[in-house]
C-alpha cells in the first residue's frame, strides 16, 4: 500500500458545506483521499506514509478544465485583435493543416502548461481531421498518458462549409456519416466509464455555424445510445446570435433545444450571451456551462452571467479554451479572471475567491459528471491535488489563503498529484523534460506554418 500525507496545510475541501482546515491534513492511500481532517494525521495512517510538510501552503481539490483546443498551442499569437469570426477565418487554412503528429505535441506541451497551473483532468474539444491526418484522439490520449493528466477528450467534428451557409471553408470540413462513424469508433476505442478512469471521451459537434442540424440531432442520438457526454460551443457572440436568427429564425438555445441538445449529459462553452429564458431552460434540463474568462476578453466577446447561472443552480465549470485564444494557456489563473470580470458584470459583491475555487473544482466535476470522483478532498474520492506554496514573497503575510488564488499572482505548486501520483513537484513537471517539450513545441509550430 503506498499512502502519503500532507499536514500542517490550509486544506480547503470545497465540500457541501464547504469546510476548510487552518492547520489541517489530507491523508492519500493507493490513490484516493482515505482521511481529511483538521491537525496532525491519525497515527494509523503514519506507518511507512511519506510525510509532506505543509506549513505555509494551501491544499485543494486540483482543478478541472472543462473546455480547451489543445492543437491551438501550436498557433498561438495569430490574429491578435480579431473578434471571433474573423480570428477563426484567419486560423482555419492552418488549423486545417494539422496532423496527429503535430497535435500531439502541441497537446503535450498543452497539458504541461495546465499541470503546472494545478489542473488535474483537461477538457479537451478538437474538431478538425483533415483527412490523412491520422488517429487524433490517440495522440491526444498519449499526450494525456504521459503528462499524468486525466483527459476528457470530445470526438468534434464540423459537416457546414461556406457553400452550405457556415463559416469553416470546405476544405476544413467532414461528411456527416463519415464524422458519426468516426465519433462511435473514437468511444468505443478509448472512452473509460470506471470511477478511477484516466480517459473519457464525449461527442462534440463545434458549433452551430459549423454543423448541420442533422449532424447535432445525429450526434446527440449516437452520445445516448453509448453512454456519453455531449459537449458544443453555444451563446458564444452577438455574431452567433445573428447567425442563428438568420439562418434558424431561433436563439442558440432554441435552435439547440429541438435538436435534442439540452440535458444533464450536455454542457456548452462560453455560455456569454444567454438571456434570462435561456438560463431558465439550462437550469431546468440541467445542461452545463464552461465558463472561459479569459477567451472571452482576449476575442472581445463579453462576459458570461455565471452570477445568474450559480443562482439558478446550473452547472459551472472553468476553461481555459483554445490556447490561440487564450495565449496563457494556464487554468489557476482563470480562477482570478472568473472572479474579476464577473465583479465587473454584477458588482463586488457577486463573485468571492470561494465561488470562483469552487466553479474551478467541483463546478467543474458536475459539468462533467463526475462530481462522485473529483472535485473536492472527501474520503472515497480520487487523490487529485494541489498544494500551493502562499508563503513565498508573492504571498507571504496574506490575509486569507484562498485569495492568494482569487485575486493574487498564481502561486507554484509543492505539489500536484493525479491519482495520488506526483505529478509536479516544486513547481517542476517530473513526469516529462519540460526542455524536451518546449523545443518540440517550437518546431512542430514552424513545422505547421510551413505547410501553409
Amino acid at each position: 500500500m503506498t499512502r502519503t500525507i500532507i499536514e500542517n496545510a490550509h486544506v480547503v475541501t470545497v465540500d457541501a458545506v464547504a469546510t476548510e482546515h487552518a492547520g489541517g491534513h489530507v491523508v492519500i492511500s493507493d490513490g484516493l483521499i482515505a482521511a481529511v481532517g483538521p491537525g496532525r494525521a491519525d497515527d494509523r495512517w503514519r506507518d511507512g506514509a511519506d510525510i509532506v510538510d505543509g506549513r505555509g501552503c494551501l491544499v485543494t481539490p486540483g482543478l478541472i478544465n472543462t473546455h480547451h483546443h489543445l492543437y491551438q498551442w501550436l498557433t498561438r499569437g495569430y490574429a491578435q485583435d480579431s473578434i471571433l469570426f474573423d480570428w477563426l477565418t484567419a486560423l482555419y487554412p492552418l488549423w486545417a493543416r494539422i496532423d496527429a503528429e503535430l497535435t500531439g505535441v502541441g497537446a503535450a506541451g498543452g497539458m504541461a502548461v495546465l499541470a503546472r497551473s494545478g489542473c488535474t483532468t483537461v477538457g479537451d474539444h478538437h474538431y478538425v481531421f483533415p483527412r490523412g491526418s491520422g488517429d487524433i484522439v490517440g495522440a491526444l490520449v498519449e499526450s494525456a498518458s504521459t503528462i499524468g493528466v486525466r483527459l476528457h477528450a470530445t470526438r468534434g467534428s464540423m459537416d457546414l462549409g461556406q457553400s452550405q451557409g457556415g463559416l469553416p471553408p470546405d476544405f476544413a470540413v467532414e461528411t456527416t456519416d463519415a464524422a458519426l462513424q468516426a465519433s462511435q469508433e473514437a468511444v468505443e476505442r478509448y472512452h473509460d466509464p470506471s470511477f478511477d478512469a484516466m480517459v473519457r471521451i464525449a461527442v462534440a459537434p463545434c458549433s452551430p455555424f459549423s454543423v448541420t442540424a442533422d449532424l447535432l440531432r445525429e450526434a446527440a442520438v449516437l452520445a445516448r445510445s453509448l453512454g456519453v457526454r455531449l459537449h458544443t460551443h453555444a451563446s458564444e457572440t452577438v455574431e452567433e446570435d445573428a447567425y442563428c436568427a438568420e439562418h434558424f429564425g431561433r436563439t442558440p438555445t432554441q435552435y439547440l433545444e429541438e435538436l435534442g441538445w439540452l440535458g444533464d449529459d450536455v454542457w456548452m462553452a462560453h455560455g456569454v450571451h444567454l438571456d434570462a429564458p435561456a438560463i431558465e431552460r439550462y437550469a431546468a434540463t440541467g445542461t452545463g456551462v464552461a465558463h472561459c474568462p479569459s477567451s472571452n476578453a482576449r476575442l472581445a466577446a463579453g462576459i458570461a452571467p455565471v452570477r445568474a447561472l450559480l443562482d439558478a443552480g446550473v452547472p459551472v465549470g472553468l476553461g481555459v479554451d483554445g490556447s490561440a485564444s487564450n495565449e496563457s494557456g494556464q487554468l489557476g489563473v482563470e480562477i482570478r479572471e472568473s472572479v474579476l470580470m464577473n465583479r465587473l458584470r454584477t458588482g463586488s459583491e457577486s463573485m468571492s475567491v470561494r465561488d470562483g475555487l469552487r466553479i474551478a473544482t467541483m463546478g467543474g466535476a458536475r459539468v462533467l459528471g463526475r462530481q462522485h470522483e473529483i472535485g473536492s478532498l472527501e474520503p472515497g474520492k480520487l487523490a487529485d491535488i494541489a498544494v500551493w506554496e502562499v508563503d513565498r514573497i508573492e504571498h507571504a503575510g496574506i490575509l486569507d489563503p484562498v485569495a492568494a488564488l482569487g485575486l493574487g499572482a498564481l502561486p507554484p505548486l509543492k505539489r500536484l498529484y493525479v491519482g495520488g501520483r506526483t505529478v509536479v513537484e516544486d513547481a517542476t513537471l517530473v513526469t516529462a523534460d519540460e526542455g524536451r517539450l518546449a523545443r518540440d513545441v517550437a518546431a512542430a509550430s514552424v513545422a505547421l506554418a510551413e505547410r501553409l
